[in-house]
This record gives structure tokens, sequence and C-alpha cells, in this order.
């Protein structure tokens, strides 16, 4: 069956099936929440749980071989040049790296060949800093990718993002300056973990769907703390009564951020140019006397019409999770272990926020000292600001110091690290400076509403 819209043929029936079926899918998969043992996740999330509980004590041994292995073909392809490596595009991304990635690679097996067997300098092996991202960091991300690589297609793929992008586009674009498609990023993020909305922004802007401008506000401004993360630190710094408002204010200050930061240097200053090997793969003109909802099914099923056969899929997500696997978790292993280190053994976080000291004295915030150093080691690990501020006895700085680490969302141990090694045009210093950026929006709303709302 097939009709004819402005001169051009579209099959309803078919299309129909291709859109809904695979969408609704996606939708259960990562977007539904579910409560599972007490906990918040989705479907992904739980298949990633199954992995980890199934096999979890193998998998920090399986990612040591993965992490030499990594380190072996990277040295194989540099030295020799296979021509079955050279002459496969994707196998030559993934192994024919610059001195950079060399490096990062042969410290990222050496940091988790030394925390596997205890053996090194401590401040290395330790379970505070090499421990943590070899049993904790690593795992997580190669389960939860192996399922959102795979099958992040069903929410991309087939008409889904067009769908929703027409009929929130009339807020999206004026207030976050953002094609209406994004809404799908934020609320994988929400939904899930902050790492699979970079994911499905990493791949749309892959595929000519966002500009450069907009991949780097969407990946460093929407990629939320999930509700399941937040609920964990709430329960670590002991605010798990308090949650509802303690993810409302979170929510609050991340809407704001949200508004201004696309708004101000660096991103705004981003090329609002495509991807150039793909180039732009989306057109937002809507014809006149026509709804949103009716061109968002037009988009939609044009979009599931013209989807890739099932065999590229599967093709595309396994490569997906192979560059994740081979090429970020050792960087996850190398950078995540040094931000760590750097937290955990040196005075840098302690030494820098002195300056936040006098600050948080003024916003009326009692153990401000105790405060200051967990406000900015969120740079290097989103949890490290639990960690640390559980510690403190005054709930009110225990819920300011909470929100703001999961309203900061950039941080190097995962996100940071993810951004960093995709395609879309986002620097360490601009990572530096948006985290910073943050902090200065996101404080005192998180103070104001702590102050004059929760503990009044």
């Amino acid at each position: 069956m097939s009709v004819v819209y402005k001169g051009e043929t579209v099959k309803t029936k078919n299309g129909v099936w291709k859109f809904l079926i695979p969408s609704f899918i996606g939708i259960l998969l990562f977007l539904v929440p579910i409560k599972l043992n007490g906990e918040v996740t989705i479907g992904v999330g739980v298949l990633a749980s199954l992995l980890l509980k199934t096999f979890g004590d193998w998998i920090p041994q399986f990612i040591l071989i993965m992490l030499g292995f990594t380190v072996l073909m990277t040295f194989v392809t540099i030295m020799i040049k296979p021509a079955f490596i050279m002459n496969n595009s994707f196998l030559k991304s993934v192994f024919h790296v610059g001195l950079f990635g060399i490096t990062m690679r042969m410290i990222g097996f050496a940091v988790g060949f030394m925390a596997y067997y205890q053996i090194g300098p401590e401040f290395i092996s330790s379970r505070t800093t090499g421990g943590v991202v070899l049993f904790d960091l690593a795992p997580v991300l190669l389960t939860w990718f192996l399922f959102a690589g795979i099958l992040l297609p069903l929410l991309v793929e087939f008409g889904l993002m067009e769908f929703v992008g027409s009929l929130v586009k009339k807020v999206m674009r004026p207030l976050f300056t953002l094609p209406g498609r994004s809404s799908i990023d934020t609320m994988a993020s929400w939904m899930g973990a902050g790492t699979v909305g970079v994911l499905v922004t990493m791949k749309q802007y892959d595929e000519g769907y966002y500009t450069k401008r907009e991949a780097a506000v969407i990946a460093t401004t929407f990629s939320i703390a999930s509700v399941a993360f937040s609920l964990v630190v709430a329960k670590v710094v002991g605010l798990g009564h308090l949650f509802i408002p303690f993810y409302l204010t979170i929510s609050v200050a991340s809407i704001v951020a949200a508004i201004i930061m696309p708004r101000i240097p660096p991103l705004s200053r981003k090329a609002d140019t495509y991807y150039e090997p793909v180039g732009q793969q989306i057109d937002e003109f809507q014809p006149e006397g026509i709804s949103n909802l009716q061109w968002g099914w037009k988009q939609a099923l044009d979009k599931a019409n013209t989807a890739k056969s099932p065999k590229k899929l599967v093709q595309d997500g396994v490569e997906t999770v192979l560059d994740i696997w081979l090429g970020l978790i050792p960087l996850v292993m190398s950078l995540g272990a040094i931000a760590l280190i750097v937290a955990e053994y040196t005075p840098v976080f302690n030494i820098i926020s002195y300056p936040l000291v006098p600050l948080l004295e003024w916003m009326q915030l009692p153990e401000a000292a105790k405060a200051a150093p967990t406000m900015l080691v969120g740079f290097a690990d989103m949890f490290l600001p639990a960690v640390i501020g559980s510690g403190i006895e005054a709930e009110i700085t225990r819920f300011v110091v909470a929100a703001l680490s999961l309203s900061q969302l950039v941080y190097m141990s995962e996100i940071g690290i993810l951004i960093l090694r995709s395609n879309i045009p986002v620097s360490f210093l601009d990572l530096f400076i948006i985290f910073i950026q943050r902090t200065i929006i996101t404080l005192p709303i998180i103070v104001l509403i702590a102050h004059f709302i929760v503990f009044k």
C-alpha cells in the first residue's frame, strides 16, 4: 500500500510497521524505567546487570586480556602494517593510532595488570585508583556498551527521532538552540546512563544529523545523570529520604545550565557545520499547512523505509562495540587511573579549591573547608564527591555537594574520555572550561533551593 504526498510516493503499510515495531522495542529498552530489586533502571541496564552478575568474576580478567590484545595489535599494525588491517577501514581506525594512543594503551594495560595482580606502586594498584577503573568502571562500560551498541539502531534508525523531533522542535530550538531529535538523547541519559546519551550523540553526529556545535552542546549539557545513579549517590551521602527534592533540584539546575551553556563560549563558538565525511543528512524544513504530528509521521515513515538491512545494522553495532572495547576502555584505564591518582594521592584539588572556601562560607554552608575540594574533584570522577562528601556532618552541605556533582556532568573517567575519543570537536581544555562554567551556574541554584525550600 502506498500514497502520494507532495509528489512523493510513501509506502505506508510497510513503513508503519517498520517504524512502530523497532521503535517500540527501542523505547522499551532505552527509555522506559524499570524497577528491579529496589533499583530503577532500563531494559539495557537489566541485560548489562545480568551479564555482570553472571560473569562478574571473569570480566576483569577478560578486560585485562583485551587490553593486552589491543597493545599487541597496535604494535603489530604500526611496525608490520599487515594488509588485512591496513585495507580494512574499521580495523585500521582501531589499531593504527599515533604516539598518544600507543602510550595510553600501554599505560592502560600496565594499570590493569598491576591492579589485578596487586603488584607495583600502591598509588597505581590500590583499590581506590587502578582497582576502581578495572573492577568498577571498565566492567560497567563493557557490559552497557555491549548491549547499547548493538541495540541502539532500534532507537535511532527507524524513525523515532524524526517523529519525536518534529513534535518538540518548537521547544528545543528556542530554549536550547538544538533540534527536536536531541530530546531522545536526553531521555536516554535520564533513564539509562549519561554514557548512553553520549553514544547516541556520537552516532547522530557521525551520520550527519547534528552540527559540530549541536553535538558538542548535547554531549556536554544533556548527558544528565540517570535516576538510578542519582539514587545511589543520594544513599551514599545519607540523603535517600530526600531523594525526590534532591533529584528535582538537580533537574532544575541542569535545565538552567542547558539554557545558558549553548549561548556562551566555548560551546557558542563551535561551527554550525556538519561532519565533513558525510555532510548534512537532516532537513528541518516543514511545508506550510501540515501539522507537526503529520510531518513527524511522514518523516518517520520515510526514515523507516530507507533503514539499513538487519545484517548491516548488526555489523555496524558490532563495530561500535569493538571500537569502544578496544579504543575507549584502554583510555578509561589510563586517563581514569591518572585522574583518580591525582585526586587521591596529591593535594592538587585541595589547593585549587581554596578560593571556594570563603564563597561557600558566604553562602552559609557549614564545613565549607571540607566541601570545597569535593566541588572540583568531580572533574576526575562523578562518584568521588559523594565518597569524600559522605564524611561531612552537615546535611545541607552534603545535599549541595552531591547535587552539584551530578549537575556538573563532565567527568574524565567516563563521559570526558568518551567525548574526547569521538569525532565531536571538543578538546580537553573545552571540557575543563565547561565543567567550571557548569559549577558556577548550578552551585548558586542548588544552594538557594537547599536553603529556602529543602532545609527552610
